[in-house]
């Protein structure tokens, strides 16, 4: 998945905003929005609330886990620094897999409990790389039609 497909699916998430319009009940394919109030809160797939607040329609309220402040969090730069080596960790076993399934040169590979931001950070990079190992390849085997010339 590329960050436009991750960011696809973000939008569908629903976040809460506070209208400052008037409106029914919206019927979309997707689930039936509002009714839209000025003042009361509301869900609403964040691509609305968007466009919604590009228009200056709304205003956005922080998801409740937005709200806590690093104070508020007994340790947090400890547990920042615990999760980015944890991060670091798992992107470092995924490269020595990648690299592990480059030298053995097999055909497909099996990636198990991936979350989507491990997948969009190396998916590209490791199709590409495949696609080039592919190309390299082939470009190596002698064409099927091709004489063997001796000097």
């Amino acid at each position: 998945m590329d960050a436009a497909e991750v960011e696809f699916l973000a939008e569908k998430e629903l976040v809460t905003i506070i209208p400052n319009f008037s409106l029914d009940k919206i019927y979309l394919i997707g689930g039936d929005l509002g009714p839209f109030n000025p003042g009361l809160p509301v869900e609403v797939p964040l691509w609305l609330a968007i466009n919604l607040k590009q228009r200056q329609k709304c205003r956005l309220l922080p998801p409740e886990w937005m709200d806590v402040a690093s104070d508020n969090i007994p340790k947090a730069d400890e547990i920042r620094t615990l999760v980015k080596d944890m991060w670091d960790t798992r992107i470092a076993k995924l490269r020595v897999s990648a690299d592990s399934f480059v030298r053995q040169q097999e055909a497909h590979a099996e990636l198990d409990n991936l979350t989507l931001m491990e997948i969009n950070t190396s998916g590209a990079f490791l199709t590409r790389a495949l696609n080039h190992m592919y190309k390299l390849r082939t470009n190596l085997q002698p064409s099927e039609g091709a004489q063997s010339q001796d000097f």
